[in-house]
């Protein structure tokens, strides 16, 4: 768990901030609401917070998998998402995304929605997440 939690902007215990804040960001990368997660928009980035530039296949598995990290932090996991949103470069990239998405969310249940959406920064996709994980 996140030694952050205490500070400016926490409103209770049952709320509090996940992963390391960038400093030049008004947000943090997940916050633990109760029993939900809600992760930020996530981007294609390894382990150590390097970008992943490529595929959209590749820029999809490194976005999911930067999700999935941050959901670990609190002991949730992918299977414990009900909801994602999705931004796309290219709406033309859909059918390879969704095929990457299928691999990951196989038998989940969950509302998702996909947009195209150009990004503030040089990516092909973003996305945000919201989990439930009872504490």
């Amino acid at each position: 768990m996140n030694d952050s939690r205490k500070g400016s902007g926490t409103r209770s215990q049952n709320v509090y901030p996940i992963g390391k804040k960038n400093p030049n960001l008004p947000f943090h990368p997940a916050v633990r609401a109760g029993d939900y997660i809600f992760v930020s928009g996530q981007v294609a980035k390894d382990a150590e917070g390097n970008m992943i530039s490529g595929t959209i296949e590749m820029e999809t598995k490194g976005t999911i998998e930067a999700i999935a990290r941050l959901l670990a932090e609190e002991g949730a996991s992918l299977a414990d998402v009900v909801r994602v949103t999705t931004y796309l470069e290219d709406v033309r990239d859909f059918g390879r995304y969704n095929k990457v998405f299928a691999e990951y969310f196989k038998d989940a249940v969950l509302a998702r929605t996909t947009v195209e959406a150009r990004a503030v920064i040089n990516t092909k996709v973003e996305m945000d997440a919201i989990a439930y994980k009872p504490k």
